[in-house]
């Protein structure tokens, strides 16, 4: 049954992020106007981080069950990993738990347990800072992940398939996505192809939210249409996940994509592709 490889340290599983870093990502994002596309895309990766390393974290200290990488793509195009990460590619889940470019203190919100809400202070580790500015190269960028998961790839052949998650507000720079995407999923290893997960962040005022369709019918646009073709059907266990863990009701066509969901909604859609399976 494809998808269903167990997940241990000696046959870990990769997530690589692809990051919009265009101009446009300096804009605001939909329905908040003080905050920058960037700056809410560089939380939720910096806190997804955070969760994976949580999960894996034991007495003995982080295990490897994961690999995981952040490609920008905008001015430049290539690792976009901040501080002693900076450069590299991929790297295991107990190095990124080991090595953040440093700290900073947060707020938010928490239920007071009395009706009411209050600010809670916490302590984020930060990996990756936004960043605006260029075109939105996604092509090229898509062709580098294709290289890396290859690689990754030859090394692990049974492991759980890569997971790519690419969060975008635009339209490709450099040509149409629609084939580089479906090279990148026809990779696979013994388990299955890779799984690709597209968020839209849209100033189309068309742009209805919309979280994990069956159909293109209800999209503003052809860059959302093309990043939803682009997006993998969910597995059965994700959909579970997100049916019984965020009281979703998917379908079996549920695509891998967001379109305008709020940022929580984001870490949820990134969230959903990172239980595979019990790990062990």
């Amino acid at each position: 049954m494809p998808y269903s490889a167990e997940i241990s340290r000696s046959n870990p599983t990769c997530f690589l992020f692809l990051i919009d870093q265009s101009g446009s990502m300096a804009d605001a994002v939909p329905n908040s106007p003080t905050r920058r596309k960037a700056d809410a895309v560089a939380d939720a990766i910096n806190r997804l981080l955070q969760n994976l390393v949580i999960r894996c974290a034991k007495e003995e200290g982080v295990r490897d069950y994961f690999h995981a990488g952040v490609i920008g793509y905008g001015a430049n195009v290539g690792p976009a990993f901040s501080g002693p990460l900076a450069g590299k590619e991929l790297v295991s889940i107990s190095e990124i738990g080991n090595m953040p470019a440093r700290v900073e203190d947060r707020t938010k919100k928490v239920d007071d347990g009395a009706g009411g809400i209050t600010d809670q202070s916490i302590r984020l580790p930060i990996w990756f800072d936004a960043v605006a500015g260029g075109g939105t190269p996604m092509c090229q960028a898509l062709g580098l992940a294709q290289g890396i998961l290859q690689k990754w790839i030859a090394q692990h052949p049974s492991s759980f398939p890569p997971v790519v998650i690419q969060i975008t507000d635009g339209e490709s720079t450099d040509g149409d996505p629609s084939n580089a995407m479906r090279a990148l999923k026809d990779i696979s290893t013994q388990d299955g192809n890779v799984l690709m997960f597209n968020v839209h962040i849209s100033s189309d005022p068309n742009a209805t939210p919309i979280a994990f369709p069956d159909s293109a019918a209800q999209l503003p646009n052809a860059p959302a249409r093309i990043l939803f073709e682009g997006s993998s059907v969910l597995t059965p266990f994700m959909r579970c996940a997100a049916n019984d863990q965020h009281g979703l009701n998917l379908s079996d066509g549920a695509r891998g994509f967001v379109l305008n969901g709020d940022m929580v909604l984001v870490v949820q859609a990134l969230d959903i592709g990172t239980r595979p399976s019990n790990l062990r």
